[in-house]
């Protein structure tokens, strides 16, 4: 290992730009292998919702904690990408009702602060809302632009050093032996070239994908992926999130995107992750699940329907539902789970928990090392998103 350790992090997603950026701080070289754009994976197809952790408060306690934490944390160091504009749950049935006890519970349990309010107080703040609306409650949800989430870590990180090779797809891990990982090969796909680089640690942070990264060194990633289809209509009709108050399901929550109201999401596994058809049966099933939330929905015109491979850590059962898998996320240190050397994986978690899934593999990495460095990007406010191309 040289004086300056270099790292490789595979993929420029929320999370490796976000490794990038921590890394630079800690004093690393690294370098950042992606096989398109930055963003241009699951994290360009998110809906952008800033999670408050509500929507898990009552399942997934861990992945809620997490989220409202980093919820806080973006908000201060990301503000640039942020909407900060609040959310609400709403319960439109007694099922709905039944729901909201545990989601108090859950809420407080989790350091979520949630408000109960009327209908009528619902309504004035989203006129659209329909009048079914039996009970809400305000979380503290926001949304973010997905691109310039992305580059504004990219681009603090490339001004701390950081060297991002997009357009070069990782075709192999370099080994010695069959115990160690000692860099990637890569393919120039703007140039048709194929190149080695030699890295102290590669990280493999390409989500969905880490399954097929990790393959390359013959270890296994317990990853799920699961897709998810949005559909975005041509009009905004809301300045707030809105969630159905329930466990989650399929298009139960609502995000204000720039002039848009964007429909989240549904749930489901496939095999190839490089091509998910988006199915009209889904579509349909989303814009009939927003039209109880928002009626003037149907006075709307489909601007989009698309999709992201969501990696979920764990196995769903043969009989189980995906949406079982819980939201956090996990590091692996593949030394310690497979014998192989120089190879870590960070996967699972949420676009809202980017910054701290950066720290926890960046603390690995360190260990590893046997580098003392602690982590600063609780502090530093990210460059702007433009920064990246200067």
């Amino acid at each position: 290992m040289s004086d300056t350790p270099h790292v490789i992090i595979i993929g420029a997603g929320f999370t490796g730009c976000a490794l990038a950026h921590d890394l630079t701080l800690r004093g690393f070289a690294v370098t950042v292998v992606e096989r398109g754009e930055i963003a241009s994976g699951t994290s360009g197809r998110t809906h952008g919702l800033l999670h408050s952790g509500a929507r898990y408060c009552v399942n997934d306690r861990e992945s809620a904690i997490e989220c409202i934490e980093e919820n806080i944390l973006l908000r201060k160091i990301a503000a640039q990408c942020i909407e900060f504009n609040g959310g609400l749950f709403v319960a439109l049935n007694d099922e709905d009702l039944s729901y909201a006890p545990r989601f108090e519970q859950g809420a407080q349990s989790c350091g979520i602060p949630i408000e109960k309010i009327s209908p009528t107080q619902a309504r004035e703040r989203i006129p659209h809302l329909t009048n079914r609306v039996l009970l809400a409650y305000t979380v503290p949800d926001g949304a973010f632009d997905p691109l310039r989430l992305a580059l504004a870590f990219a681009a603090t990180a490339k001004h701390q050093g950081a060297r991002f090779l997009t357009y070069h797809e990782v075709k192999g891990l370099r080994m010695d032996g069959r115990a160690r990982v000692t860099g990637v090969t890569v393919w120039d796909r703007a140039n048709d070239k194929t190149l080695d680089i030699g890295a102290d640690i590669v990280i493999n942070a390409t989500g969905a994908w880490a399954g097929q990264i990790a393959a390359f060194a013959k270890v296994d990633v317990p990853v799920t992926p699961t897709p998810g289809v949005m559909v975005a209509y041509d009009q905004r009709l809301t300045d707030h999130v809105i969630n159905r108050l329930s466990l989650p399901g399929d298009g139960d929550i609502i995000i204000p995107q720039r002039r848009m109201a964007v429909i989240g999401t549904t749930s489901y596994e496939v095999e190839n992750l490089d091509y998910i058809p988006v199915l009209e049966e889904q579509v349909q099933a989303m814009y009939a699940s927003a039209v109880e939330l928002l009626p003037a929905i149907e006075r709307s015109h489909l601007r989009g329907a698309y999709m992201s491979a969501r990696p979920l850590v764990g196995r769903a059962s043969a009989a189980g539902d995906e949406r079982d898998l819980p939201r956090t996320f996990k590091c692996f240190d593949h030394a310690a789970t497979d014998g192989v050397e120089g190879l870590v994986t960070i996967t699972g978690g949420k676009a809202t928990t980017c910054r701290a899934m950066a720290e926890t593999t960046a603390d690995v990495v360190c260990a590893k090392l046997g580098i003392t460095a602690e982590c600063s990007t609780k502090e530093q406010i990210l460059l702007s998103y433009r920064n990246f191309y200067v």
